[in-house]
């Protein structure tokens, strides 16, 4: 298994919070993202800002996608490998906002969700056909 998908596992049933990254105790999808950095890599490479829940939308920014750009691996293609981290647009002509773990490659991805907290749901043609990006995380290791 990937060492990501480990680490993202272990925060499954952690309670939904805005804003917070907290293994059991609270965090948001972005949130979920920094704490497997944390856990994998070290410290995270920046610090997040606060933001709401309708962020860079008034905007049109698309702020999640440059900020992993900035700190994430992009990856080219369609094939997922497990740990990949999925960017999804959740409605149409709106920003991509909503982050995920790929955990069993086009089956299952872990993510933090609203009302839910952090679940491993299915990779359901709905979730699969919202994905408009996939990043892995840095090789610190050499």
């Amino acid at each position: 298994m990937s060492r990501v998908v480990e680490i993202a596992r272990g925060w499954i049933g952690t309670p939904y919070r805005h804003q917070a990254s907290c293994n059991g105790a609270g965090t948001d999808c972005l949130g979920l993202i920094r704490g497997v950095w944390r856990d994998l890599l070290g410290p995270e490479p920046a610090q997040v800002p606060a933001y709401s829940m309708d962020w860079s939308e008034p905007q049109g920014e698309e702020r999640l996608w440059a900020a992993a750009m900035a700190h994430l691996v992009p990856r080219a293609g369609r094939a997922q490998q497990a740990g990949d981290v999925v960017l999804f647009r959740m409605r149409s002509g709106a920003v991509a906002k909503h982050l995920g773990i790929v955990s069993v490659p086009h089956e299952s991805f872990i993510h933090a969700y609203t009302r839910r907290g952090v679940i491993e749901s299915s990779m359901s043609q709905p979730w699969a056909r919202r994905i408009v990006a996939r990043f892995a995380f840095p090789d610190r290791s050499g």
